[in-house]
């Protein structure tokens, strides 16, 4: 299977839930893993490829909240959609605010489920292309020096190579030259081109 493709993980410790849950996005053709506790989701986890968790919010240890905002410390890319039997709306609310894709109490309506996995997938992908996008940004200025920074980010905002010059107390000439420099580097031919490998870096 592709490091791409999406699964689904269901953590609850209840097995029938686990079980239905995994049958039923299997029904879609989703890949899906299951756990019984959020210390073995933790585990296990690898939120290189877009996923979502099916979470039960009351879990032995490591409560579903709790594993939520271990989550968010991670800065993780999972979706998550909290179901359980034990839902009240303070719960809710917070599993929501902190950007939970559904609260469902058990039983839950399937294709409910189904739209918010969807959803929570779809979150997932794009939380990994962005993740990508800022490492490949990251790494392309790192290679830069100093001065080249500098020089840059007054590109990107559009200022003259005058006015840079101005800012930075050096020669026109030598803005031209860091200029050069910077999109010998980015392997461009335009400052249209440098402006877009600078600011998104999938456009090159």
């Amino acid at each position: 299977m592709s490091d791409d493709a999406p699964i689904i993980w269901v953590v609850d410790d209840d097995p029938a839930v686990r079980d239905s849950v995994g049958f039923l996005v299997a029904s879609l053709g989703y890949a899906y893993e299951t756990c019984t506790s959020a210390r073995e989701f933790l585990e296990r986890l690898d939120d290189a490829r877009p996923c979502c968790v099916v979470l039960d919010v009351r879990l032995p240890g490591l409560s579903g909240l709790e594993l939520q905002g271990e989550l968010l410390r991670r800065g993780s890319t999972v979706g998550i959609v909290f179901v359980s039997g034990h839902g009240d709306i303070p719960k809710a609310v917070r599993a929501v605010r902190l950007g939970a894709f559904d609260f469902l109490e058990k039983p839950f309506d399937d294709q409910i489920l189904l739209d918010r996995v969807g959803e929570a997938l779809e979150a997932s992908r794009e939380a990994i292309a962005e993740r990508r996008r800022r490492g490949l940004l990251e790494r392309r200025l790192a290679a830069l020096t100093e001065r080249e920074r500098e020089v840059l980010a007054r590109v990107v905002a559009g200022k003259t190579s005058k006015a840079i010059a101005l800012e930075l107390d050096i020669s026109a000439k030598t803005v031209e030259n860091h200029r050069a420099n910077l999109m010998a580097k980015a392997g461009v031919n335009s400052v249209a081109q440098l402006i877009a490998w600078a600011s998104d870096p999938t456009d090159i």
